[in-house]
């Protein structure tokens, strides 16, 4: 990874994006010490955010208003949690008008070298580009402006960075937020399905599975959320004294859990402890009616996470807990059979599964 430190010039409005509104444009603020960072060659995902703000699901679709947004934005950030700039690279309001978040995302965007060092996720600043969706998606989902510029910068994102729909994550794969909510995250499986379209990707490109890559982050924030909490429970079930912690925080003992199973187990060890797919396939087990234990508290304690509140985190696979699994299944084109295989595993801990491209793609 080659990290580069440049100076601020004033940048010039797309020839390739014109649709994009610019730093300049916008009006942004320079950013503050150290400036821009240039990381090259590094990105692996787009990470969905939604503001966050109940007050932000306005039915102003101007321009003047994405305007305003990207400065309260930036100014929040720059002002309130001591950032060099807006966290995101790019920001969509819901009159659908894409804006450049931070300096430089969208001179990198037209390149696809290199990204900007970001700070929308602990984690994944590195190798993931982040974009905010104005509005608050608890119980309401994006206007169809926002959806169709979001999946326009999708589609726009992975040509440029040689990424596929299966690279779509949001941000509670791997941070203890709400964000992105939980109306537009169960939109996940068709936003991905229309970016595969439009990208032409064929079924068989499509891997069985990609799960979320959880590890130890180094950058001062630790990883957390419901996704490591599950890891917790899987740890424990195999045998490893590993506490709950608040909010699913990661820690050091969990770090050698992982190395240690991943040794025993014949798998490539991560030098970081990463919850590697080999490492998640080993460690989850298959569950029907009749499970009990940790391993079923994993699975309730992230489908409650995940918005099927109606789900107590008891240990006992009862009836709450199948339909929630038989929901999850449809939602993401699987039988809906209410048992948890692999694939339901990958699904429910926020990962992508091929089956939920079946009906879109060709073969």
């Amino acid at each position: 990874m080659i990290k580069r430190e440049i100076e601020i010039a004033d940048a010039v409005p797309s020839a390739m994006f014109p649709w994009i509104i610019d730093c300049d444009s916008w009006g942004a603020r320079r950013p503050k010490p150290p400036g821009v960072v240039l990381l090259d060659g590094t990105t692996r995902k787009i990470i969905l955010h939604h503001t966050g703000e109940p007050t932000h699901n306005t039915t102003d679709f101007s321009r003047e208003r994405a305007v305003r947004l990207a400065k309260d934005i930036q100014r929040f950030h720059q002002d309130e949690r001591g950032w060099s700039d807006s966290g995101q690279h790019f920001t969509i309001s819901r009159g659908g008008h894409v804006l450049e978040g931070r300096a430089r995302s969208l001179e990198t965007l037209e390149t696809g070298l290199a990204q900007v060092r970001s700070a929308h996720c602990p984690g994944r600043n590195h190798d993931s580009i982040g974009i905010e969706n104005e509005g608050f998606y608890i119980e309401e989902t994006p206007t169809r402006k926002l959806w169709d510029s979001l999946v326009r910068l999708c589609v726009t994102i992975c040509r440029q960075y040689q990424l596929r729909a299966h690279h779509i994550f949001g941000h509670w794969d791997f941070r203890n937020t709400q964000c992105p909510g939980i109306g537009f995250y169960r939109q996940f499986p068709q936003l991905r399905r229309e970016v595969a379209a439009q990208l032409g990707t064929q079924i068989g490109e499509v891997p069985e599975r990609t799960w979320p890559d959880i590890y130890e982050v180094a950058e001062g924030t630790p990883v957390g959320g419901p996704v490591v909490t599950v890891a917790q429970y899987l740890l424990r079930n195999a045998g490893y004294p590993i506490p709950l912690t608040d909010g699913g925080q990661w820690f050091p003992e969990m770090t050698s859990a992982i190395r240690d199973w991943q040794h025993r187990h014949g798998l490539a060890v991560s030098p970081d402890g990463t919850m590697t797919a080999e490492t998640w396939e080993t460690l989850a087990p298959e569950l029907d009616q009749h499970a009990t234990g940790d391993v079923v508290r994993a699975l309730q304690g992230i489908l409650v996470a995940k918005g099927y509140l109606e789900v107590g985190v008891n240990g006992q696979f009862d009836d709450a807990t199948g339909s929630a699994v038989k929901d999850l299944q449809e939602l993401h084109g699987l039988p809906a059979n209410g048992e948890v295989d692999t694939r339901t595993w990958c699904a429910v801990t926020g990962g992508v599964i091929r089956e939920a491209f079946r009906d879109a793609l060709r073969s």
